[in-house]
């Protein structure tokens, strides 16, 4: 049994900021991502984080001069001060096989706190064990190597079926909300009815579009603190196939055109403002 994610799921998941709320109300993010091989994931994520209505972006990684010229508004730097930090992002950009002992240690205790944390990329494989609330974003192939790493035996990702059998297992064995990101992304949470959001236009298959999704998670982690975890997910990635279907040109059926990720995160405004009026 699947659970099918709508618009007016994503709608009641939605934050609306009032006039009792300040910046760091409106969600805190913290993104530890990107590296000197792939500054822009930094980016991407960082953009989506405020493009989706964070109040408060941290980065926290080596792609400092990138952030910063992009969004100036970020704060960068890892002394985190008093400062709560609402959700993190860690991975994305980043490559496990090159990461330093300064940088296990530092993604360690992010793990090991207790904000929700995206997990991406080049950190999926630090999920198992960890303390703080998961959210993973694997696509098909970063999911084989996980349930390899975790013991799990090898399955074909091609069918639906054997997606939601392979998320649903794997989540389970950690502990954690597994999104298995494609054409129909799937979340799986420990005890929960597997949930499947299927808006997203085909354009949306691009290098970098993860990045954005990832950001977009944090931002809604951040900021929607009484909505369940998986169903928090489901609704960033229903707001993420929605704006690009908006930056896309394919909204209503049109076939639309190419897009890039970073129009994918300059739409979000668009798209939480089109949901929301």
């Amino acid at each position: 049994m699947l659970r099918e994610w709508t618009r007016a799921d994503t709608i009641a998941v939605l934050p609306v900021p009032t006039a009792h709320d300040d910046k760091y109300s409106r969600g805190v993010v913290a993104l530890r991502t990107g590296s000197a091989t792939y500054p822009g994931a930094a980016v991407l994520g960082v953009e989506a984080a405020w493009r989706t209505g964070a109040g408060y972006v941290r980065y926290v990684g080596d792609a400092v001069q990138a952030v910063l010229a992009r969004r100036p508004e970020t704060v960068a730097g890892e002394d985190l001060g008093s400062t709560r930090v609402g959700a993190w992002v860690i991975g994305s950009g980043t490559d496990a096989a090159h990461r330093s002992e300064h940088e296990q240690r530092a993604l360690q205790r992010i793990l090991d706190g207790a904000s929700p944390v995206v997990v991406d990329a080049g950190a999926l494989d630090l999920a198992d064990g960890a303390a703080a609330p998961l959210v993973l974003t694997p696509h098909a192939g970063e999911l084989r190597r996980l349930r390899d790493q975790l013991g799990l035996p090898a399955t074909d990702l091609t069918t639906e079926h054997n997606r939601v059998a392979a998320a649903t297992e794997t989540a389970d064995r950690v502990g954690a909300t597994v999104l298995l990101k494609g054409a129909r992304t799937l979340i799986a949470t420990p005890g929960q009815i597997p949930i499947v959001v299927d808006n997203a236009p085909h354009w949306l298959a691009t290098a970098g579009t993860g990045d954005v999704l990832a950001g977009i998670l944090a931002a809604l982690l951040a900021a929607c603190g009484t909505a369940p975890p998986h169903e928090t997910a489901a609704a960033g990635v229903w707001l993420h196939g929605h704006a690009a279907a908006l930056a896309s040109g394919s909204v209503g059926g049109a076939a639309g055109h190419p897009i890039v990720a970073l129009d994918v995160a300059e739409a979000l405004p668009r798209a939480v403002g089109e949901l929301l009026s």
